[in-house]
């Protein structure tokens, strides 16, 4: 018998291959990533994957440090929260391979038990197959620069300046309802403000809100100035400068898409499938992607139904989108959503150079 063969249940080729080479195994690392600490599960080479540690900010830090300084070739990974990409630029700068993947449902056994060290455990193990070269292991997320996260955060500071200011506004006007009055739009504008006849009472309140919301328009009003000064002047027309720089920051690199498919995947706006045997189901739109991408693309399409009535998928569905148009709002919704995705892949040929706006059908 060879012996060889004895006690190697290992957990992966790669293991049974440094068990003949007696070469440093691959480390992999699923982090549970939190405000103050991270749940961390490693794995050597093949081997079953080691209890779940707990580490400090600067700890797993240095800890990560030590790992690399052996000599060993180190992989992690982490799901994409709120915490941004700090960890995964800092674990690269150490040299450690570090990839940011969508959150999902880690559960693949459906037992219902859900903790830190499990979940940990199961990006490690989702790891360990995309080490050994099955790609769809991991639903991998695009790390932007640092420049394009400064980009885009102007337009996102702005969007949440609209929503505190829709907020605010729907208060007062909350108000004026629960007490039998007809609520103005735009109250809290100086001239309306003015002239609001409500109870004394009321308008003191109101008056607390009033200078907040001043405020925040005059700074939507800045932001929005800086987002169309940055904007190209030479834009067809209804694109709309604002739109066009959201569209464009948001996408970051139109270059890193290679057809017009993974465009409209990223889009979110293709219809989902449920399909089994003969049968085939085609549902609603995936919204997988980027929320802020879609609602801007959305919005333009509706400009270009306007202004460009000769763009080639507004032709497609003028008989639905035309104003007056006899059709269902579940229809109209469905044809928006597809000048949408067809203006995706437009931009796309624009911005990359493979065709001009003009040929596209978008005039200055």
């Amino acid at each position: 018998m060879n012996k060889c063969h004895l006690n190697t249940e290992l957990s992966s080729l790669e293991g049974t291959r440094s068990e003949f080479n007696r070469s440093k195994a691959i480390i992999k690392l699923g982090i549970d990533v939190h405000q103050d600490y991270s749940v961390v599960v490693k794995q050597e080479g093949g081997t079953n994957p080691k209890p779940a540690q707990r580490f400090r900010k600067e700890a797993f830090m240095h800890w990560a440090a030590k790992l690399k300084s052996e000599g060993v070739e180190v992989y992690a990974v982490y799901e994409a929260y709120g915490f941004g990409f700090s960890l995964q630029r800092q674990l690269t700068a150490l040299g450690i391979h570090c990839y940011v993947v969508c959150p999902q449902k880690l559960d693949e056994r459906n037992k219902r038990v859900k903790t830190d060290g499990l979940d940990a455990k199961a990006l490690c193990l989702k790891l360990d197959r995309f080490v050994q070269g099955n790609r769809e292991a991991l639903a991998l997320v695009r790390i932007p620069s640092e420049e394009e996260e400064k980009l885009r955060a102007v337009h996102r500071q702005r969007e949440q300046l609209v929503k505190a200011r829709k907020r605010l506004e729907a208060q007062g006007r909350s108000l004026m309802v629960n007490h039998g009055m007809e609520p103005l739009s735009n109250w809290w504008k100086t001239r309306t403000f003015a002239q609001l006849q409500v109870l004394p009472w009321m308008k003191e309140l109101l008056s607390h809100t009033q200078p907040i919301l001043l405020a925040l328009q005059k700074k939507i009003r800045a932001l929005t100035a800086q987002l169309q000064d940055a904007a190209n002047p030479e834009q067809p027309r209804g694109l709309g400068l604002l739109s066009s720089v959201v569209i464009d920051r948001e996408i970051g690199n139109w270059t890193r898409f290679k057809n017009r498919r993974q465009v409209g995947s990223y889009t979110g706006l293709c219809p989902g499938e449920y399909s089994s045997g003969d049968t085939r189901v085609q549902s609603c739109v995936t919204k997988h992607g980027n929320p802020r991408l879609r609602a801007a693309l959305v919005e333009t399409a509706w400009r270009l139904v306007r202004f460009q009535p000769d763009y080639k998928p507004v032709l497609q569905w003028r008989r639905i989108l035309a104003k007056g148009a006899l059709a269902t709002k579940a229809a109209r919704k469905k044809a928006i959503v597809a000048v949408a995705r067809q203006l995706a892949v437009d931009l796309w040929r624009i911005r990359t150079g493979r065709l001009s706006a003009e040929k596209l059908g978008l005039i200055n």
